[in-house]
């Protein structure tokens, strides 16, 4: 019988050189821009269907776009809601943490994980946040969003 190539209770970690605290935040964020992507795809969806327009095609370069600017859309919106909430002492610390971030969207994902292990409701409230959006967006579906109306 051959031997497990791997020691450990977590092979899977092996030839990952990051520490723990470094891999718990990739997760976090990963988890986090996933659950802002399907979230947006969503409204995507239910955005075409209320103005009879086709699903998105994931061929589409448009659809893309489209998908990636939603998406963007609902981070920065997440990011007004939470920081409005957020105590006026922890500010600072927030800002700082998207600003060492760099550019955008991972100044704005930076700052989410940063929420997210501060708030221990930090998942509910996403998910609170992402219906308020997706209800404000379906309430007058053939308005275009800022975006839109900023970049054509």
């Amino acid at each position: 019988m051959s031997e497990w190539p791997l020691r450990g209770a977590f092979p899977h970690q092996h030839g990952d050189g990051r520490g723990l605290m470094d891999r718990i935040q990739a997760q976090l964020r990963d988890r986090i821009e996933e659950a802002v992507e399907m979230a947006a795809l969503k409204l995507m969806v239910d955005l075409r269907a209320a103005t009879a327009r086709p699903a998105p095609e994931s061929t589409s370069t448009t659809d893309r776009t489209e998908f990636e600017t939603t998406s963007r859309a609902l981070l920065a919106w997440l990011r007004d809601v939470y920081v409005a909430e957020l105590p006026p002492e922890l500010r600072p610390h927030f800002h700082e943490v998207e600003a060492a971030a760099g550019e955008q969207p991972a100044g704005r994902l930076a700052g989410q994980v940063w929420l997210a292990r501060r708030l221990p409701d930090y998942w509910q409230r996403l998910e609170r946040y992402q219906r308020r959006y997706a209800a404000e967006r379906l309430a007058n579906p053939g308005e275009a969003g800022w975006l839109k109306r900023l970049f054509g």
